[in-house]
């Protein structure tokens, strides 16, 4: 796929809400996005109450990881009385249109789902809803609607609202608002716990007070938590992308996080090792869509903490290797754990869900966590990676197909 320049993504910008894709698959490639940052910036100074505008620069900085501009451009945006955008489908005709509930936040708050319909027929609508006042605004047709938002502890109350307005929606929904907080980490592990086959270690919402009590000394851990012991992982709640992660092994390792770090709510959990033979740690990305799963990556890495772009996998043949051949085999993996899967289905909840994750030593499925608001792409450089793009146009397909599935059926029962 050819790369515009700033000038191109500019007129683009103007003129219609280019959603999270066509940056992200800039930065992947190595486009700096700063020029284009700059040029939008300029535009505004001429045309300040274009929201699509305002919105693709908010995207911008994310991605530039300026999170705090980014969050100040979006409320901009938001503040100009618009709170619908639209992305067209990229395949025309449109067979379908899809509308997402969204809420305001950075990249990691939201199903970037444009990411894996890079291509398709279908119209994403995106509806910002207000936290008192969901639907505020008029809401534009549409075949089905997708609760897009992720789950953070403030956005209970409108996942509680959207709960009542939803209930007898004339569309059908996707990723109902009672399931969402299903995502949460101490929520998915206690709904996990107990599956034959599958590990999630238990983990567990604490506050700064405990964990201080907890670093005073070695016994007190096993005394709070009479099953666990050294070393844990540690994390912030409202954590993405492995910040402020960490794997602690001594409570004075804890004291002096806890120095570090902040955060007054955190996430407590035991470290599982799940190193293979070789020392190497491997962890894949799995889509399930309508319970059907898909792999999406696997990345591997000597450290615990994986993350793609950290791994290695750009630079490294034989890793690369290895993650086509776990992909191309990857109906082995379903059959060796294919129960425990359909149960992360049945326990989300969720029609539409990605999960993190490994293998053990002992063949067990190790989940790291589960969320719907995962990227799913097809952007790798081809001439490294030339066996994703038809993995992931599998998710995409299969994605297509449910909604085109629910729609088909209720335009059927709505018209007996």
């Amino acid at each position: 796929m050819t790369l515009p320049d700033a000038n191109t993504i500019l007129e683009r910008a103007r003129t219609q809400f280019m959603g999270l894709a066509p940056f992200l698959r800039m930065s992947i490639e190595g486009q700096d996005l700063r020029p284009v940052a700059q040029a939008m910036l300029e535009a505004l100074g001429q045309d300040s109450n274009n929201a699509n505008l305002w919105m693709n620069l908010s995207t911008v900085m994310f991605g530039l990881e300026q999170r705090e501009m980014g969050l100040s451009i979006q409320d901009q945006a938001l503040s100009l009385i618009q709170r619908v955008f639209h992305r067209a489908a990229t395949r025309p005709p449109t067979r379908f249109r899809l509308l997402m509930i969204m809420v305001a936040g950075d990249i990691a708050a939201n199903t970037p789902l444009d990411c894996l319909l890079e291509t398709t027929d279908i119209e994403l609508i995106y509806y910002y809803a207000a936290p008192n006042a969901p639907f505020a605004q008029p809401i534009p047709e549409h075949d089905a609607v997708m609760v897009a938002l992720g789950y953070a502890p403030e956005h209970q109350e409108l996942l509680n609202l959207l709960q009542d307005k939803l209930a007898l929606w004339p569309r059908p929904v996707i990723n109902a608002p009672r399931f969402i907080p299903h995502t949460e980490r101490s929520v998915a592990s206690a709904l996990l716990q107990g599956i034959p086959g599958l590990l999630m270690p238990p983990t567990l919402a604490v506050d700064r007070a405990e964990l201080i009590a907890i670093a005073q000394s070695e016994q007190e851990l096993g005394r709070r938590h009479p099953d666990w012991a050294y070393p844990i992982i540690v994390r912030p709640q409202d954590s993405h992308a492995g910040r402020d992660l960490e794997r602690i092994a001594t409570p004075g390792e804890l004291h002096d996080y806890l120095a570090r770090v902040p955060a007054q709510r955190l996430f407590i959990a035991p470290f599982i090792d799940y190193r293979w033979s070789d020392g190497l740690y491997r962890k894949f990305r799995v889509a399930l869509v309508d319970g059907e799963p898909f792999i999406c990556h696997m990345a591997i890495s000597d450290h615990w903490m994986i993350h793609y772009l950290n791994a290695g996998m750009y630079d490294n043949p034989a890793k690369r290797a290895e993650e086509a051949a776990f992909m191309a085999d990857f109906d082995a993996f379903v059959a060796r754990h294919r129960t425990a899967l359909a149960e992360i289905h049945e326990c989300s909840g969720l029609d539409y869900v990605c999960f993190d994750g490994g293998e053990t030593p002992d063949g067990q499925l190790l989940i790291f966590e589960i969320d719907h608001v995962m990227v799913v792409h097809a952007m790798d450089p081809l001439d490294r990676f030339p066996y994703k793009p038809a993995h992931i146009q599998r998710v995409q397909a299969a994605f297509e197909q449910m909604i085109a599935r629910r729609a088909i059926a209720h335009q059927t029962t709505a018209g007996s």
